[in-house]
C-alpha cells in the first residue's frame, strides 16, 4: 500500500482536501473512501476533515483501486462568434468544462471540440493537456472565449493577458442591493487548505493580487444586475470577490451566503456571463465582441422584473 508523509508546508488543511494533489481522482472519490475505511492516518482510520500534522504518514490503496470504466464522449460542436487563421472566439455554453481535470475525466469539453475541428491545434499551447487554450471560464460560465489556433498566437494572446491589455467583461445577477452604484474590489485571492476553494485575503494576509470593478446596471427585487470587469486571472475571481462581499452570485453552490432573508432563485447554472471580450488581432487590429446573456438567464431577469 502506498504511503505519504505530510511535510510542514502540507500541515494545517483538511485530509480529503489535500489527497487530490498526490491521487488522481475527485475528492468524492475521496471521501467514499476514507469513509469505508480503505485510507488512514498513521494507520488508524479518520474522518475527511481529519487536519493534517507534520510527520503524518497517510496510507492509501494503489492506483487500480481508484479506476474508473472507460467510456467515450461525442466531441461538442463549438459556437464560433469570429474566426481567422491564427485564432477563434467561441461562445462556450454553461454546463461544458474547457479541458479534461486528468486523464480518466471523459466528459465532453471545449479542447474535444477544438482538436475535432483542427487536430493540429495539439502542437499548440505550453501544456499538451490545453492545446491553444489561453485563458478559462468555469463549467457553469457561459460566454466568449478566445482560443489559439498557431503557436505565433498562442504566444501573441498569452503576452496580451500578461500586459492585461485584454479586456474581458461579465454580466451577473448577485443577490442583495450592492452598497454602491460602482466600485473596485482588490482582495487578494489564495486557495484555502481547509476550505477545499478560493478565498479573498485581506490586509498582510497572503494571497495573488486580484482586482475586479463592477458596475450597477439594474436593481432588482432581492437581487442586482451588475456589469463587472477583471484586470487578473484567478481562479473564481469574480465569484470570490462577489461573496466576500456578501453578495454571492445567484446559483453558485460554492460561494454562497449560508443565511440569507430572501429566498433562493432555482437555476441550474451560476448567473454569470462572459459577454464582452477587446483584443488585438496578430495584423494589430482591435477587436470586440459582445454577446447577451442566453435566453436561460434572460429568462430569470423576466420574471424579477
Amino acid at each position: 500500500m502506498p504511503e505519504h508523509i505530510i511535510k510542514e508546508e502540507d500541515a494545517g488543511g483538511r485530509l480529503d482536501a489535500f489527497l487530490p494533489s498526490i491521487i488522481d481522482t475527485s475528492r468524492a472519490q475521496i471521501q467514499k473512501m476514507i469513509k469505508a475505511g480503505a485510507i488512514t492516518l498513521n494507520g488508524e482510520t479518520v474522518r475527511t476533515n481529519t487536519l493534517l500534522e507534520p510527520g503524518a504518514v497517510i496510507f492509501y490503496p494503489g492506483a487500480e483501486a481508484f479506476a474508473l470504466p472507460v467510456k467515450t464522449e461525442p466531441a461538442p460542436i463549438l459556437n464560433i462568434v469570429f474566426e481567422d487563421d491564427d485564432l477563434m472566439v467561441i461562445n462556450k455554453p454553461a454546463g461544458l468544462i474547457v479541458h479534461r481535470a486528468n486523464e480518466r475525466d471523459v466528459n465532453p469539453n471545449v479542447v474535444d471540440g477544438i482538436l475535432k475541428l483542427y487536430p493540429s491545434i495539439i502542437e499548440v499551447g505550453d501544456d499538451p493537456s490545453r492545446p491553444g487554450i489561453v485563458h478559462r471560464l468555469d463549467k457553469d460560465v457561459s460566454g466568449l472565449m478566445v482560443i489559439a489556433k498557431t503557436q505565433e498566437a498562442f504566444e501573441f494572446l498569452k503576452e496580451q493577458f500578461k500586459e492585461r491589455t485584454i479586456e474581458k467583461f461579465y454580466l451577473a445577477l448577485v443577490y442583495g442591493d450592492l452598497p454602491k452604484d460602482a466600485d473596485t474590489v482588490t482582495h487578494q485571492i489564495a486557495r484555502s487548505r481547509a476550505r477545499g476553494r478560493m478565498v479573498a485575503r485581506t490586509g498582510d494576509q497572503e494571497g495573488k493580487e486580484a482586482r475586479t470593478d463592477y458596475h450597477v446596471l439594474e436593481r432588482l427585487k432581492d437581487t442586482t444586475y451588475v456589469r463587472v470587469q477583471i484586470h487578473t486571472g484567478r481562479t473564481h475571481q469574480i465569484r470570490v470577490h462577489m461573496f466576500a462581499l456578501g453578495h454571492s452570485i445567484v446559483g453558485d453552490k460554492l460561494y454562497k451566503i449560508k443565511k440569507m432573508r430572501v429566498k433562493p432563485i432555482v437555476l441550474d447554472r451560476i448567473f454569470l456571463h462572459a459577454s464582452k471580450l477587446s483584443f488585438d488581432l496578430l495584423n494589430g487590429e482591435r477587436k470586440t465582441f459582445e454577446l447577451p446573456v442566453p435566453p436561460e438567464l434572460e429568462a430569470i431577469l423576466t420574471t424579477i422584473r
